[in-house]
């Protein structure tokens, strides 16, 4: 067997130590969960009744007792594409459950809101905090304790790590997620990035913008960029809380129903037994997630080139399970971890080419052999990892799993370890006088990765856009967005400014992006300086800087600095921030905005709560 990697063996072990305090007390309150906590054991007559009251055809075996009972927790809506699918899950599921001799209930929904929708709009200052919000929701739904297992319905960006944020907190249950997958491909990207760089120049109009969009996003499932709902799933395999390969699986198909008819039997097998007890086979949440699957997360994402949002959220999701994991962890795996896979923005190919080229089998297999990733983690399937590295398929309507693929079908999309696309990950940490940063450069042109250019400061992207359309940006310059951190406005993506600075890049200015929001899974071409933490409200140092001040961004030597003279800095004040918006819902996520941890550590109100009441 291969040895593990020194570099990741070593980050591993820093976590390890760094984590045994709050990683022992989270294994602590899991255990009283399934003991003594949240549990029907504890029911009286009364609270079993109501819990089963409506349960139709499963009321007879709920009320026994003698059957394990599912509880599901779902995302549907049919506005989201990702979602949509989730509107049959739950009567497939409770057939499922029944063929095993188990019962199934939706235990409640959480929100899910689509930053597709909300781009550049008001909405989206409620977005980053929609993850805790579902994290609340999930955990109402399991507080109710009918439940012996769990199956979280959800795919896209806020809505994955929040649904696991919920359910780690009642880790003594056994829980898989259920994906729906990618709608199939639509419009070239390459065409797609054509057409919204020749609106961004006026050069089209609203009509033909509208209908190369409606062409990329047809139909129902995941949007097919290498976004963050795209890395969820990516994430979901490497920490083997999926039935293997399930994630980019198209929707509607057959083997996409097997897969999650699957996941119901599995849940079932691996939770309690008909008298009460665990099965021998019992595989709690609390116990999947540990230090070395949250380790394959990160080195998932850096070896696919995934959504820098997770450089947010991985973090959240650890704490939830009493794991400190922080940016130089991910910089130092990003050093030894190569990139293997090219997915738009990173590439011209969509998820559904990345699965017809070997996707998560060849991904995994890859990494196992090459010592770059823990076999040896608790999966939901079998015993390792190893199983993450078949390939789903159906024989005469079975399903079963292939064989590891032995070499990528399109080299232009994945590579083995031996001849990456990059020697290293691509997720960069920057630090200096204006703080710690992270800066995605798998997409970024290495010439691209050293720019020094005056500043030209705004306080939101609207404000960006306009000096781009008066022509005040044709120029070298480095666009500072500030004020855009989680205390501020929620920590908005600012995913529109893609294209302008893309144009102004293509004219062959030296351009960059700096700010404390963020950039999303979309991050492209232009580098991008962003979560920059401390943010501006509060006293981040990027309030100190001036139009015209010279900023140096450097992902070569992983600095970021304001080339302003040290005693001209010192005696600098902080700008002040704009006004808030009115009438967007923002009002009701005051409590979290104020006391939002800095994006490092997560970006979490509800985390930071916990760990002072704990």
């Amino acid at each position: 067997m291969t040895e593990l990697h020194s570099t990741v063996a070593r980050v591993t072990d820093r976590i390890v130590e760094r984590s045994a305090h709050s990683r022992l007390k989270y294994l602590d309150l899991i255990e009283r969960g399934r003991d003594a906590g949240t549990n029907r054991d504890n029911l009286s007559c009364g609270n079993l009744a109501h819990g089963f009251a409506a349960s139709g055809e499963d009321k007879p075996v709920i009320r026994t007792g003698t059957a394990m009972n599912i509880g599901i927790v779902t995302s549907y809506n049919d506005m989201l594409s990702a979602h949509q699918p989730y509107g049959r899950y739950p009567e497939a599921i409770k057939i499922a459950a029944r063929e095993v001799g188990a019962t199934a209930q939706v235990a409640g929904g959480v929100p899910a809101m689509c930053d597709g929708v909300t781009q550049g709009l008001a909405g989206m200052e409620l977005s980053l905090f929609s993850r805790d919000t579902i994290a609340l929701a999930t955990a109402v739904a399991l507080s109710h304790a009918m439940f012996e297992g769990a199956l979280m319905l959800g795919i896209c960006d806020k809505i994955v790590p929040g649904l696991l944020m919920g359910a780690l907190r009642f880790g003594h249950l056994p829980t898989i997620f259920v994906p729906s997958g990618p709608m199939p491909s639509g419009l070239a990207n390459k065409e797609k990035v054509r057409i919204r760089q020749l609106y961004a120049q006026g050069k089209v109009g609203r009509e033909e913008l509208l209908e190369s969009e409606s062409a990329s996003y047809h139909g129902a499932g995941t949007c097919t960029f290498y976004g963050t709902a795209n890395t969820n799933q990516m994430m979901m395999e490497v920490m083997g809380l999926h039935m293997p390969g399930a994630a980019f699986i198209n929707p509607g198909t057959k083997l996409r129903s097997e897969l999650t008819r699957a996941a119901v039997h599995r849940v079932a097998a691996i939770g309690w037994a008909k008298d009460g007890k665990p099965n021998e086979d019992y595989r709690p949440l609390g116990h999947c997630v540990d230090e070395k699957a949250i380790v394959n997360a990160a080195i998932g994402l850096l070896a696919t080139g995934g959504s820098t949002n997770h450089a947010i959220h991985l973090p959240a999701i650890a704490r939830a399970a009493g794991i400190v994991i922080d940016w130089t962890d991910l910089a130092e795996l990003s050093s030894v971890v190569p990139l293997l896979a090219r997915v738009y923005p990173n590439g011209p190919d969509d998820v559904n080419h990345f699965q017809a080229a070997g996707g998560m089998s060849w991904i995994i297999t890859e990494l196992l052999g090459t010592g770059l990733m823990h076999r040896d983690i608790l999966t939901v399937a079998r015993a390792d990892l190893t199983d993450y590295g078949r390939t789903p398929t159906l024989i005469d309507d079975a399903l079963i799993w292939d064989e590891p693929p032995t070499q990528p079908a399109n080299d232009s999309i994945l590579r083995p370890v031996s001849n990456p696309f990059s020697a290293d990950g691509g997720m960069k940490l920057l630090a200096g006088n204006l703080g710690r940063c992270i800066m995605k450069t798998s997409a970024v042109d290495p010439a691209r990765w050293t720019i020094e250019a005056p500043a030209r400061v705004f306080a939101d992207q609207d404000e960006v856009m306009a000096a781009f359309k008066a022509g005040e940006l044709d120029r070298d310059v480095v666009a500072v967005v500030r004020f855009q951190g989680p205390r501020a406005n929620g920590m908005p993506e600012l995913h529109k400014l893609t294209p302008p600075l893309g144009v102004l890049q293509d004219k062959g200015y030296e351009v960059a992006l700096v700010t404390d929001g963020r950039m999303s899974g979309a991050s492209g071409k232009v580098p991008a300086a962003i979560h920059l933490s401390p943010e501006a409200l509060g006293g981040g140092p990027i309030g100190k800087l001036r139009d015209g001040d010279l900023v140096r961004v450097c992902a070569v030597t992983g600095t970021l600095d304001a080339l302003v003279d040290a005693a001209e800095w010192d005696a600098r004040e902080q700008a002040v921030a704009p006004p808030p918006p009115f009438d967007t819902g923002r009002e009701l996520f005051a409590l979290f905005r104020h006391h939002s941890d800095l994006a490092e550590a997560g970006a979490s109100p509800i985390l930071a709560a916990m760990d002072t009441e704990a």
